[in-house]
């Protein structure tokens, strides 16, 4: 059964004797006898993190722990002893309802007594007693509040103006080979048009016509099937179709040799089309199978092209998350994919992006545009200390009933010395102009402070890694 709080009688001598209040005058102590009480609170919790904040608690004696919630444990920020350590509603005189509430827990370890304030009466305190202190303190806090928002901003800013430079060169790309692809096509398809016209008005019955349109249609139906081939084994196919070719009295066979050769067309193939169309036919034949294919080829970059375009354009709407709903049920895969494929151009073609998934894992509670944000702002910081060149690691598992995910790199490490310092506000490394020193602040505040997880970093020379852990459940 949980023993009841007593009530006890405030003493203004014991009061002066506690740092907090020697300075006050008599009248001041009365004041707080009377407004205020003390409290002897058996060993429990006196108030728990996130409920509203009701009163300030002043030790007077006893032993006190106070605790912060880290994911789903609470983790012990000081025990003491002193008379005269305080929590609770200290910040009641601040005029913004989101610090009227607990901003951490306290529990004693064996009875203890507390001097006890309303909010209400400790507000009226800061104010009626020290006016100009109370002032400083509001400018202080809105101040500071006001700049980690301006700051927060340009950091999403400069990694929206990043993204996009990043976005814009992967479009370019795709795009431009579309437009290359497409002019060719055009030539090509006017000289195919040219060709049926020299075929049609010469010496070719229905049944030669037959054979060649046949033959295009096969034509067409390998070019999708084609193998891959090395640089070196292209060169030597190329060689063979065209020595082929010349044999066969096609001039200028090397010409339309690499063509073939795309198309996974070999010297076998091609004796087949000798044994169905020779004679004076045979190399209109052959020209003509090579306006087909390079067709196809041709179609299928603008396909790849314009698929690639398709991809990227969904990654940025699964990395911005705008036509979504701030807090949805995600899979945290296809949100690392998209900020990997935004960041594509930033990680580079010297970096290894190595993606160790378990793709049995479930999807969660997230508020998913923020989380984003929390990738980049990791993947970033670990291409930035590889110099362009190392592993990135990006791995998924469950860990206790949580979802693990860890970003690694190969880069020369976090000292020693700064490693307890990376998640504070505007602490940066980075030159000036080059960081605002927010992005892991902002990282741990959206994974810790709003998905009530939990944010770490364990680096030695060549081996960094940030572990994020999420709830399974909102």
């Amino acid at each position: 059964m949980t023993e009841p709080v007593q009530s006890m009688t405030c003493s203004a001598d014991e009061l002066r004797t506690l740092f907090l209040f020697e300075k006050l005058s008599d009248d001041q102590l009365g004041w707080l006898c009377r407004e205020g009480h003390v409290e002897l609170i058996p060993t429990g919790p006196v108030f728990t993190e996130g409920d509203p904040a009701t009163c300030f608690y002043v030790l007077l004696e006893g032993t006190l722990v106070m605790s912060r919630r880290v994911g789903a444990d609470d983790v012990e920020v000081t025990r003491s002893s002193n008379p005269g350590v305080y929590g609770g509603a200290f910040r009641a005189y601040i005029p913004d309802p989101a610090q009227h509430v607990y901003s951490n827990s306290i529990r004693v370890t064996v009875p203890s007594r507390f001097f006890v304030l309303d909010a209400e009466k400790f507000s009226q305190l800061m104010h009626e007693w020290f006016p100009m202190p109370v002032h400083l303190l509001e400018g202080l806090f809105f101040g500071m509040q006001n700049i980690q928002q301006a700051v927060g901003q340009r950091e999403r800013l400069l990694a929206l103006g990043s993204l996009s430079a990043g976005l814009t060169h992967e479009l370019n790309n795709p795009a431009a080979a579309a437009v290359r692809a497409t002019s060719a096509l055009r030539e090509r398809v006017a000289g195919m048009r040219h060709k049926l016209r020299m075929i049609a008005s010469g010496p070719f019955d229905r049944a030669t016509l037959e054979t060649l349109v046949r033959l295009q249609e096969e034509v067409t139906e390998l070019v999708p099937k084609a193998p891959a081939l090395t640089p070196m084994e292209a060169s030597d196919r190329e060689d063979q179709i065209g020595d082929w070719l010349e044999d066969h009295g096609i001039s200028d066979g090397w010409e339309i040799a690499p063509t073939f050769v795309a198309a996974g067309l070999d010297t076998g193939w091609l004796e087949q089309v000798t044994a169905t169309v020779d004679g004076p036919i045979l190399e209109p034949a052959f020209r003509w199978l090579n306006y087909t294919v390079e067709t196809e080829l041709l179609m299928n970059e603008i396909e790849d092209s314009t698929n690639r375009i398709s991809v990227l354009v969904g990654a940025a709407k699964q990395y911005s998350q705008l036509d979504r709903a701030p807090y949805q049920v995600v899979d945290v895969h296809e949100l690392l994919d998209s900020t990997l494929m935004m960041l594509g151009a930033k990680i580079g073609k010297g970096i290894t992006v190595v993606k160790d998934y378990d793709r049995s894992l479930p999807q969660i509670p997230a508020y998913a545009a923020e989380l984003n944000q929390v990738w980049t702002n990791l993947i970033d910081n670990a291409v930035q200390a590889m110099s362009g060149a190392g592993t990135l690691t990006v791995r998924t598992a469950l860990d206790r009933e949580r979802l693990l995910v860890e970003i690694g790199d190969t880069g020369p490490g976090v000292p020693p010395e700064i490693r307890e310092r990376i998640f504070e506000p505007f602490f940066t490394t980075k030159p000036v102009g080059e960081g605002t020193g927010l992005g892991l602040d902002i990282s741990w505040r959206v994974v810790v402070k709003k998905h009530h997880g939990d944010l770490q970093v364990e680096s030695v020379p060549g081996e960094t890694w940030f572990r994020v852990w999420l709830p399974l459940a909102a």
